[in-house]
């Protein structure tokens, strides 16, 4: 069986690594950062798409695929959780200002 290690499980590695300091960026509400490790992610996963095949991996290769994804979908669920309740108090605040421009419209710019 051919080794393909180098190539995917790297890029598997490299989105690992990212995953981590997005966990960070998220915990300390570095939203722009986040936005900038989540836009390399994709980058990478864009790159991995056409070549994510398991048929060649070795046995100890996709048990490191499997548990660098499993790792992966532990650190987004972890983004999330810092993520979602900002995003929920940002759709609330657009939500009011939405509210506040349509009485305003239909009152009059005198409130």
């Amino acid at each position: 069986m051919i080794s393909v290690m180098p190539n995917q499980i790297s890029l598997y590695e490299d989105m690992s690594k990212l995953s981590s300091l997005m966990v960070e960026a998220a915990r300390s509400h570095d939203w722009d950062r986040l936005v900038s490790l989540e836009d390399s992610v994709t980058t990478l996963r864009r790159s991995l798409e056409p070549q994510d095949d398991n048929s060649q991996f070795t046995a100890e290769e996709i048990s490191r695929k499997r548990m660098l994804i499993q790792k992966i979908l532990q650190d987004d669920a972890e983004v999330r959780r810092h993520t979602e309740p900002w995003m929920e108090h940002l759709r609330q605040f657009l939500g009011q200002n939405n509210i506040r421009k349509k009485v305003a419209r239909a009152y009059g710019a005198g409130l």
